[in-house]
């Protein structure tokens, strides 16, 4: 099985001390470089930020198809939650 050469570019950044000092005690405790780290935690965010895209455009599309619940009903229901006989989850 050979590995596949993925190409790569030097980014650079200024990160405050205190953040970079917590990354080199992570790097150490689990023996990966400050790299390593670096790019896992941009890869988390970089997916984070499309989930939350496609869930905006998801629900962008709700409002435009009316598949939406009034604000009064939502209200209802989470002050139901603090009595003993909650209302059911609002759907549409």
């Amino acid at each position: 099985m050979t590995m596949q050469k993925i190409e790569t570019c030097v980014l650079t950044a200024h990160v405050p001390v205190p953040l970079v000092e917590k990354i080199d005690r992570l790097a150490e405790r689990i023996e990966r470089s400050r790299g390593w780290i670096m790019k896992q935690a941009l890869s988390a965010w970089i997916a984070s930020e499309e989930e939350r895209d496609r869930l905006t455009h998801e629900a962008l599309a709700d409002v435009d198809t009316d598949r939406v619940i009034d604000h009064q009903t939502v209200q209802a229901w989470t002050d139901s939650l603090d009595t003993d006989e909650p209302l059911p989850v609002p759907f549409r």
